[in-house]
């Protein structure tokens, strides 16, 4: 069933669709020339759309274990006391999620949010006539909180929604909402579209977020946003709620994932694997303070500061201290655009820049190239009687670091993680640390390090990078 809900307000917006072409609903913008278009609805729209967006279903099995107090599941907690700990018995339960998708080929992909199927073992796509489909994950993108599924529906083609470009998209376009909002059933809401490329929401590692006030709630996610012209313009993905007034629900504030970033997962789903170009630079978002001292007018674009030998944006020309205002005649306002906009790009493609340097702007070609995946992580357990012993650590690459979580510019042995009890564990090493040298005898390797720690004769001076610092220790065998 479809619930419109179309309140006093909207009425007077619903003009905007001019249902005598998709074209002309996409280009004319207007005000109301008579009675006639006041009165115009969205019905026609969304008899053609609705029947694309599902509603997304999955379960898991989680463990916890009842009556015990929070408290017994904190870090810090656990340290000290952990010997104390009650050893009440786990109680395994079923947990359901629910949220809505989009339909984008008539094959049976489904686009929908991450966080709706996360660690989900059974996945279920409900269609708009009630019919039921198990579905597959064909790729998962935690990145960027998108998720694409494969229902198996023979030879039928479903009705599916085409992808429009967001970036055609401006601030004050009409946007329909098309979800299951609560589990009530599908539900049409409308607004307009109230900002573009919201970068610092927080939700993703690409935020770029096209904000409306068309009402979103809890199940609404990875459900459709709709432009006038009848294509998907994003997917809604989060609400904003006011948590110190205890809201819970939609304020008018929310947040869908533009469709350029949907048509980017979708292309890699069928090789399983999405690789995204790759900067080979760390950047900033230019601050007032900043835009003064670089000569701007106002603060806006990306500015480079460390730059990755032999990287993508060393051979561009780039150098620490350029700024990054244009990509492909589009306005970079902040790092995160310009990382969305790097991010949406294909392997083997060329982008131009334009470069502030010094006052005076010009052009640079940046190449789009995965992260380099050399030197090989070597991932190797340390063992005997060092210090280290414990720890498993690994050779940095840049590909190795962005899949790890890791600084993507940082060079040379990284400690991945330390066993329980051992002595790296107790010398207070973690994970992400780097390691400077060993008897001032610098690390560039995996094979490096273990030579130095054996070679050490019973003592040993360990130089470890955390962060910002450098933090030097003595360790007597």
């Amino acid at each position: 069933m479809i619930a419109r809900m179309v309140t006093g307000w909207a009425l007077v917006l619903v003009w905007a669709l001019a249902f005598s072409s998709a074209a002309e609903a996409q280009t004319e913008r207007r005000q109301p020339q008579s009675m006639g278009e006041i009165n115009l609805s969205f019905a026609p729209l969304v008899r053609e759309v609705g029947p694309a967006v599902v509603n997304v279903y999955s379960r898991a099995t989680v463990t916890e274990r009842p009556g015990l107090s929070p408290l017994f599941d904190d870090p810090f907690f656990k340290r000290f006391f952990g010997d104390l700990m009650p050893r009440l018995p786990e109680r395994r339960r079923e947990a359901n999620s629910l949220g809505s998708g989009v339909i984008v080929d008539p094959t049976g992909v489904v686009v929908t949010n991450y966080h709706v199927i996360e660690k989900a073992e059974a996945i279920t796509v409900v269609l708009a006539d009630r019919r039921e489909f198990p579905a597959r994950v064909m790729l998962s993108d935690p990145k960027t909180d998108l998720v694409v599924l494969k229902i198996d529906v023979g030879d039928e083609l479903l009705p599916s929604v085409a992808i429009r470009d967001s970036d055609d998209l401006e601030v004050g376009d009409i946007v329909l909402a098309i979800g299951n909002p609560f589990g009530v059933g599908q539900t049409v809401t409308m607004g307009i579209v109230s900002a573009l490329a919201r970068t610092n929401v927080g939700i993703t590692d690409y935020s770029f977020f096209i904000q409306t006030d068309a009402s979103i709630n809890p199940g609404n996610s990875g459900g459709a946003l709709i432009g006038v012209d009848g294509r998907l313009v994003g997917v809604n993905t989060a609400i904003y709620s006011n948590q110190r007034t205890g809201g819970a629900g939609s304020v008018g504030i929310g947040f869908a994932i533009p469709s350029n970033m949907v048509a980017t997962v979708l292309r890699a789903a069928g090789s399983g694997k999405i690789v995204r170009p790759w900067l080979g630079a760390r950047t900033q978002t230019v601050t007032t303070d900043l835009a003064q001292g670089l000569g701007l007018d106002r603060p806006v674009g990306a500015l480079i500061g460390d730059v990755y030998p032999g990287g993508p944006a060393a051979r561009a020309g780039l150098r620490t201290g350029d700024v990054v205002l244009e990509v492909d005649e589009r306005e970079v306002t902040d790092a995160g655009g310009l990382r969305y906009r790097i991010g949406t790009r294909e392997t083997g493609e060329t982008i131009t820049l334009q470069v502030l340097r010094n006052g005076r702007v010009f052009t640079a070609r940046l190449p789009m190239e995965p992260p380099r995946a050399d030197p090989v992580p070597n991932i190797s357990d340390l063992t005997g009687r060092s210090p280290m012993a414990g720890a498993r650590v690994a050779n940095l690459s840049p590909a190795f670091a962005i899949d790890e979580g890791f600084d993507e510019l940082a060079r040379g042995v990284v400690v991945v993680g330390t066993a329980p009890g051992s002595a790296a564990e107790r010398l207070g090493l973690r994970r992400g640390d780097l390691v400077v040298s060993v008897n001032d005898q610098p690390i560039d390797r995996v094979n490096t390090l273990e030579r130095a720690l054996q070679n050490a004769s019973g003592s040993w001076t360990l130089s470890i990078r955390r962060d910002d610092r450098v933090l030097t220790t003595r360790v007597q065998g």
